[in-house]
Parts: C-alpha cells; structure tokens; sequence
C-alpha cells in the first residue's frame, strides 16, 4: 500500500516532468549529521552553492553564506532554521539537500491533505459500529465521524448466522449532545429482537495524513484506486503557481526561456491536469455510488 511518502514522491516526480529547471541535489557530509539546531552545514558539492532557501527532509533552510572552497553553508541565525513554519529536525548524514527547491516537500504535502479534504462527498471513507438493541430504546448514539447512514441490518437468533436489513430508521444528525455525548444518533422503529446486534454503516470524511510513513488507505478510509486521483489533484494544485515566479521578469534569460516554456504555459498544464482530475474523480465517485447504492427506507 502506498505511504505518504510514496505520494510525495509520485507527485513530485509528474511534477518535475512539467517544468524546464531540474532541482539541483547534494548531501549533508556532518559526520554526526545535523542536530535541530545547527548552523552549518557541509555539503557533498560546491557546484550551484548559493544564498538562500535549501530543503533537507521536510525542513526549509534559510542559507545566509557560503564557502565553496570547504564546501560550507552557513545558516542565517534565528529564523534560518524551520523556514517558512517548517520545522527544524535533525538530519542523517548523507540527508539528500535541494538547492531552491521548486516544489517543497511541505508543499506538496499540504497539497496532497487539500485535495483529500475536498473529497467529500463525492468520495468518502467508510465506517462501521454495533450496539446492542433494547425494546424499551428508541435511540442510539452513533460516533462523532459519521456523515450519513448507509445501511443497517440486525443478526437474527439461531444457527442461520442471518442478518436481516433494517428498513424503518431516523438519522439525526443534530441530536442533544448532553444526552448522548455526540451530536450523531439513530433512531430505530421495526421489530428487532431484543438483545441483538445492530450494525450500522455510515460515511466519513476522509482523514488527512501527517506523518512519511502513514499508509494512504488505512489513515484515509479511501480504496487504493484513488491514489492517482490525489496525485492529479495535488499537481494541479501546485502547477498553478509556476507562473507566479515568472512575473515582472525582463531580462536576456527570461526571453530565451520564454522560447521554450512561454508565459502560462504553468496555467496551461493545471488546466490539463485538472480535467484529468475531474475525469478520475468522477470515475472513482461512480464506483462508490455502485457499491454504496442508495437504500429506500422509511422515517418518521
């Protein structure tokens, strides 16, 4: 199954197939690496040493000087550290540093979270909880995540291991929270035997993931036929901005690279990307929909 980190990767990797500047890479050589607090920092190349942002893992670095003939970055006190509200880390020797990355890894995390945070409702994650029915109990808290009833059903007596649907029910969704402590509840009207497990399965909102080694399906609740879908929707997120650095540009350099990559060309590509977005999103939607099939029943 595919890691967070896996997906940062991917995105990465059809990103940087989009853009003319390849990111310019060395290493940390610290022989003990890097603590959350060091301010220099040896590097494996002097080639491309230059003042300004490095990324190493998911930190951004704000570089002050340098020395290429030891191969010396030297970070800029107080702020260089955790640039831009990353946080500051240790780092492994041999740690891979990017050299003005164009698409950070802290970006193209909160990329990823944003377009699984726009799932829903077209997509969503799926749960599950029972309780025990009682004849003299019309009501049952359901747990706080749950959006809307999918289906219901109750394990009948006997040897014949029967689960029979449930057809007459009223979801809450703004129920009395002193009472129930959540604002979810269920509302049950049909001859269940007292006694018996309910089952109940509902919708969620898909969780985000934080940490590298969070595994996409087990945190999100979502198949794993949807990783491309976060892969398309986090590139288009983020190949927007590329034209944003070329604005006000007007030099020899700037003309020659407009021969080759012109102005909107960034705008261009999210468009292209996005459709194939909408496209995936509404093929993995249809999916749900015919395994989640809307169930008549009756309320009050």
């Amino acid at each position: 199954m595919p890691t967070f980190n896996d997906l940062v990767d991917e995105v990465r990797a059809n990103l940087q197939g989009f853009t003319l500047r390849q990111d310019r890479i060395t290493y940390v050589t610290n022989s003990a690496g890097l603590t959350t607090t060091s301010t220099a920092i040896n590097v494996g190349s002097q080639s491309n040493l230059a003042k300004g942002i490095i990324e190493i893992d998911d930190e951004l670095i704000w570089i002050d000087t340098f020395d290429k003939a030891t191969n010396l970055l030297t970070v800029a006190p107080g702020f260089g550290r955790g640039y831009l509200g990353t946080t500051a880390s240790p780092h492994a020797q041999y740690a891979q540093i990017t050299l003005s990355p164009t698409f950070p890894r802290v970006n193209i995390k909160k990329a990823i979270n944003d377009t699984v945070r726009s799932f829903y409702p077209k997509l969503f994650a799926v749960g599950s909880t029972t309780f025990t029915f009682n004849a003299a109990q019309v009501t049952y808290p359901l747990p706080d995540d749950c959006r809307e009833v999918l289906y219901m059903s109750w394990q009948t007596t006997g040897s014949s291991k029967e689960w029979l649907p449930i057809r007459k029910w009223r979801f809450d969704p703004l129920a009395n929270t002193p009472t129930f402590n959540t604002q979810k509840t269920i509302n049950l009207y049909e001859n269940i035997q007292p006694g018996r497990t309910v089952k109940v399965w509902y919708t969620m909102v898909p969780d985000t993931m934080d940490a590298n080694t969070d595994d996409f399906v087990d945190v999100t609740g979502l198949p794993e036929s949807c990783q491309d879908v976060v892969v398309y929707g986090a590139c288009y997120r983020l190949l927007s901005f590329l034209d944003a650095g070329r604005i006000n540009l007007s030099s020899a350099e700037a003309d020659l690279n407009d021969t080759k990559i012109p102005s909107g060309a960034g705008s261009n590509v999210s468009r292209y990307v996005f459709a194939l977005y909408q496209q995936r999103l509404q093929e993995e939607a249809l999916k749900l929909s015919d395994q989640f099939p809307i169930r008549i029943h009756v309320s009050r």
